[in-house]
C-alpha cells in the first residue's frame, strides 16, 4: 500500500528523481497515466491489469461515456522507466494535462501513486470538505 506525500522539482527535460520508497514498491512495469482529478496516477502492473479489464469489459460499443473513459485512460498512458540516476520522464503530454511545470507532489494513495502539481495539490486539499466527504460515505454505508 502506497502512502506519504513527498516533494520534489522536475527539471526542463521532464524528468523526476522518483522517491525511493515508492520506488522500491513499485518495482518493475509500471504504468503512467492521466486521472480524473488533473493529476497523474502511477500504477503497478497488477494494478494496471485490473484497470485495463476493467475499461476491456465496459460496453464500448453502446456506451459513449465508456468509450471516452477507455480512451481517456488508455491513450495517454505511458510506461515508466526510471534512469540511473532514479529519475522518472514524464512525457509532454502527460506534463501538461497536469499543470507541472517545477514542483510537484508524489502522494502514495493506497493502490496508487498520485503526482501533482504542488500548488494544484495544495488548493485541492485546502478546498477539501471532509466532514461532508465522511458524511456521503456514511449515507453509503461506509464508515470511517
Amino acid at each position: 500500500m502506497y502512502k506519504g506525500e513527498y516533494h520534489h522539482s522536475i527539471d526542463s527535460k521532464g524528468r523526476i528523481t522518483v522517491p525511493v520508497k515508492l520506488r522500491d514498491e513499485l518495482g518493475e512495469g509500471y504504468v503512467i497515466t492521466r486521472a480524473p482529478d488533473g493529476c497523474l496516477w502511477i500504477l503497478d502492473a497488477k494494478q494496471w491489469e485490473k484497470i485495463d479489464e476493467l475499461l476491456d469489459n465496459l460496453p464500448q460499443l453502446s456506451t459513449a461515456a465508456a468509450r471516452q473513459i477507455s480512451r481517456f485512460m488508455l491513450a495517454g498512458a505511458c510506461d515508466g522507466e526510471v534512469d540511473k540516476q532514479g529519475r522518472l520522464l514524464i512525457p509532454n503530454h502527460l506534463r501538461e494535462y497536469a499543470g507541472l511545470t517545477k514542483d510537484v507532489v508524489f502522494a502514495g494513495v493506497g493502490k496508487r501513486v498520485e503526482i501533482w502539481d504542488e500548488e494544484r495539490y495544495r488548493k485541492m486539499n485546502e478546498e477539501m470538505d471532509i466532514e461532508s466527504i465522511t458524511d456521503a460515505l456514511a449515507e453509503m454505508g461506509y464508515r470511517i
